[in-house]
């Protein structure tokens, strides 16, 4: 699926400025972002091995993780673990990556009968 190959590209490349995190910040923040990436692509991978019935709850929940990592990856931005050029593309990458998930959502969404 094209969302689950954006959503792998997008962790590569945040797993490549990991490293570059200040050290106070990698083992906190970094490893919440992280934890947040992986999670996002498990969520994903799974959905799309699920039935009708079961993937609109883990699409949602994928929604939900996507907003909470956009959120952290600010903070770490805010607190200048993530430089301006770095945070630009994440957040750029990951709001491509947030539509995507959002158009399956909505796609199900139209699908699924209103209970």
């Amino acid at each position: 699926l094209p969302v689950i190959e954006h959503a792998l590209a997008v962790y590569k490349l945040w797993h490549g400025y990991r490293n570059d995190f200040p050290k106070g910040a990698r083992y906190t923040l970094g490893d919440k972002i992280d934890t947040l990436f992986i999670q996002l692509l498990e969520l994903l991978f799974v959905a799309s091995y699920q039935g009708k019935v079961e993937k609109l709850p883990t699409i949602r929940a994928a929604v939900r993780r996507m907003d909470v990592l956009k959120f952290f990856l600010r903070v770490a931005w805010e607190l200048n673990a993530l430089d301006n050029k770095k945070y630009a593309l994440l957040s750029e990458k990951c709001g491509e990556l947030g539509r995507m998930i959002g158009g399956w959502k909505k796609g199900l969404e139209q699908k699924t009968p209103a209970s």
